[in-house]
């Protein structure tokens, strides 16, 4: 999708929190423990501007629910609406019950408003691609995922040699069966947050089994490292945040440019005990 402004826009007196939060503009990793899953994150601005346009939930928050927003390059504050539509969304949803029709109706009423948002702003239009999941239970077990554009969610399982799983499929006008329009490309977000193209947002159940981890992420990973490199990395023998940077690392390396951002939630096998270990053994 070509958007027209490369910079934020200036921004009325009234406006309220619109500027970038320049406190993630380079490398950032958080880590927190919830019962039977930890979580860790992992961004980092690309080298196409100096403000990051990702954005993800604050890891500590009191309800299971995790988002990875991008937003879009070149769009009308793309920075501010990444971060608004995180925050929107945990507005609607935390410590709130949970199911399918809770978080289409987030989705869509965050596309409603952000677009009313950066319209009161600039005639330019802006929009941020989101990926989520929410859990819906209270062992942690059963989430729901969902999407809107090219972020995505993967599952990872043992042993590290194998792939991780792909959850989701891009909302490219590829994907879609659509014609970009002119100047765009088929593997552009035809799906995006704040534009008023969202219709009906993708949503999916997955359970998490002890050991697995829910991997969500924007295309400044996923479109330089590949499924088994997802795998590998974050199962590595290291702490899950720093596996979170390496994977950060491992797309840099090979070319990507983008801001780079991976949420990562990961169900603990329990541990044995020695007595049960020996009789395994």
């Amino acid at each position: 999708m070509s958007l027209m402004t490369p910079r934020e826009p200036h921004l009325s007196p009234n406006a309220v929190c619109l500027t970038p939060d320049r406190s993630v503009d380079l490398r950032q990793s958080a880590f927190f423990e919830r019962g039977a899953v930890e979580v860790a994150a992992a961004t980092e601005c690309g080298t196409r501007h100096s403000v990051n346009e990702d954005s993800y939930s604050a890891l500590e928050r009191s309800a299971p629910v995790y988002v990875v927003a991008d937003g879009v390059g070149g769009g009308a504050m793309a920075a501010w609406t990444s971060r608004e539509l995180v925050q929107r969304i945990h507005a609607s949803l935390d410590d709130r019950v949970i199911d399918a029709t809770s978080i289409k109706t987030a989705l869509l009423d965050a596309d409603r408003e952000l677009r009313r948002r950066i319209a009161r702003e600039t005639a330019y239009s802006g929009a941020a691609t989101v990926a989520l999941c929410a859990s819906v239970d209270d062992a942690l077990t059963d989430w729901l995922i969902a999407w809107v554009g090219d972020c995505r969610v993967y599952r990872t399982r043992a042993p590290a040699s194998t792939s991780a799983e792909l959850l989701t499929c891009d909302d490219t006008y590829d994907h879609l069966g659509e014609h970009p329009p002119v100047g765009g490309s088929p593997n552009d977000p035809a799906r995006m947050v704040g534009n008023g193209a969202v219709v009906s947002p993708n949503v999916a159940s997955v359970r998490m089994r002890d050991g697995e981890m829910l991997v969500i992420c924007s295309d400044g990973v996923h479109k330089h490292v590949g499924a088994r490199d997802i795998n590998a990395t974050l199962r590595a023998h290291a702490p899950l945040s720093q596996c979170c940077e390496r994977l950060v690392d491992l797309a840099r390396s090979r070319g990507s440019e983008d801001d780079a951002t991976l949420l990562v939630v990961h169900r603990k096998a329990p541990r044995r005990g020695r007595f049960a270990s020996m009789l395994l053994g």
